[in-house]
């Protein structure tokens, strides 16, 4: 069985609010996906489009990034 992948994205919405995404979706999914959303909403939460994935049955979550230093 192939290992699951992740990826990793940097996600803005409409308040400008930067969140970074960590999900099971390729991007080109990701892009269809959000396509459509868009069709059914006027504007865009990061945290809506985190549950609208999930709903579809993705895995997808907000992630904090934070600095490292040493």
């Amino acid at each position: 069985m192939p290992e699951k992948q992740n990826y990793y994205y940097k996600i803005y919405d409409d308040k400008e609010v930067l969140n970074y995404l960590r999900c099971s979706i390729p991007h080109d999914k990701v892009e269809e996906l959000l396509n459509e959303y868009e069709k059914s909403h006027q504007k865009y939460f990061n945290s809506e489009f985190i549950s609208f994935l999930q709903g579809k049955g993705y895995e997808a979550e907000i992630i904090k990034v934070s600095d490292i230093s040493y």
